[in-house]
């Protein structure tokens, strides 16, 4: 079994929280994870809310369900029956000893009415997404991005990446990685993606217009890695605007669609407010975008735009579980000047991201990392370029060019 870098920080929330929620998108792994914790500390009984009989409990009489377990429980699919949360923390109320809830979920209940506040401090919220390259390697604790920010010297050597696209078309979810053929793969990413918008979308909300989910999925896919532009969206798909920000909301409720928010440097700068999306996983996104290894081999503008999809993933996940406490953002001013991705340090420290999905660079690809250097002054700790070269090369004061696999080797 793969470890995950996340089991760390359930182990730890267990130990000093009674209630631990574990929650991201189906199939990434989370019950394996949850099970593999609780069989090590040993003593929980498993619920599984997908299977009718205990959900069917659970939402019948959500009180007597909770009362009547006995030492610590693991539940999964909390989200199939939302009336368990308030029992759950009556229960906790009475007795505040860590460690008594395991909880799994593949809809950020935070987003359900009437949760978000129902176990305020008695719950800690631990995100788990599909497969990191790391954890792909067996490399269980990311130092990425705490190397960034040290200020030491970056020595690394990378390997060229060969197979770049294998690894963005394979993806990250563990039962698409295990398919033999590109075929078998485009098949569960089928079946993953009707049952998700068909059910889990549902479990959110009761909305209307629901057959136009997969179109709107589909082009959120083909303009990966772009600012929203709900109005554009609007005129593709002949869906009003209201509709399309509910959308937009629920495909973010079930961890399919992540925003990354514009950064600002707080001088008036006439930079683009609105934020970028990604979905969570390039192996959907190429299955729902009609992406090959073969056309990203041919087409270096597609794949740049892919690999910046790819790249924004590997990041938010080593924030999910590095010891940076970093955010992260990307900067476009209205000139269409830009960078990637800004780090941004609880500190304030920035560092800044280009991805260039090629073996050799050019001056020019450092232009927004200059420009970002002069609006973050004595924050600015260094400009990144990853690409698909071997060498770290250096290319002006706090720049340089780093192999892309140093996300995942360093």
């Amino acid at each position: 079994m793969i470890h995950r870098s996340a089991a760390r920080i359930v182990r730890e929330a267990l130990a000093d929280t009674p209630v631990v929620l574990v929650h991201g998108p189906r199939q990434a792994g989370k019950s394996t994870l949850a099970q593999a914790v609780a069989d090590e500390l040993g003593g929980f009984r498993r619920l599984n809310l997908d299977d009718a009989l205990p959900r069917a409990r659970a939402v019948e009489d959500p009180t007597d369900f909770i009362e009547t377990l006995a030492g610590p429980a693991l539940i999964d699919e909390v989200q199939r029956a939302p009336g368990i949360f308030l029992p759950i923390k009556s229960s906790v109320d009475r007795d505040r000893r860590p460690g008594r809830f395991l909880l799994t979920g593949s809809s950020n209940i935070l987003a359900l009415p009437k949760l978000a506040d129902s176990l305020a401090g008695r719950m800690a919220i631990i995100d788990l997404l599909p497969l990191s390259q790391g954890e792909v390697e067996g490399h269980s604790e990311p130092t990425f991005l705490d190397r960034l920010f040290d200020g030491e010297p970056i020595e690394f050597e990378g390997s060229g990446v060969p197979d770049l696209a294998e690894r963005i078309v394979r993806g990250g979810f563990p039962e698409a990685r295990a398919r033999a053929s590109s075929q078998r793969r485009d098949a569960w990413f089928e079946d993953y993606s009707r049952t998700l918008l068909e059910r889990d979308v549902r479990d959110l909300a009761n909305i209307e217009g629901l057959v136009q989910m997969p179109r709107v999925l589909r082009l959120l896919a083909a303009r990966a890695g772009q600012t929203i532009n709900v109005l554009s969206l609007a005129r593709d798909t002949g869906i009003p605007n209201t509709s399309l920000h509910r959308y937009l909301d629920l495909l973010k409720g079930v961890f399919l669609l992540h925003f990354v928010p514009a950064w600002s440097d707080d001088r008036g700068t006439r930079l683009t407010r609105s934020p970028k999306a990604y979905l969570v996983d390039t192996g959907l996104l190429a299955y729902l975008d009609n992406v090959s290894i073969k056309s990203l081999a041919s087409n270096r503008d597609e794949l740049d735009l892919v690999a910046e999809n790819f790249v924004a993933m590997e990041l938010i996940k080593l924030a999910k579980t590095s010891g940076a406490r970093v955010e992260l953002h990307h900067l476009r001013t209205v000139k269409q000047l830009e960078v990637d991705f800004v780090l941004e340090a609880r500190g304030g420290d920035v560092v800044g991201i280009e991805v260039k999905a090629s073996p050799s660079i050019r001056p020019e690809d450092a232009d927004g990392l200059k420009f970002l250097k002069e609006l973050a002054g004595d924050r600015f700790r260094r400009g990144i370029v990853l690409y698909t070269g071997r060498e770290v090369q250096p290319f002006g004061k706090d720049m340089i060019a780093l192999p892309i696999d140093a996300l995942w080797g360093l």
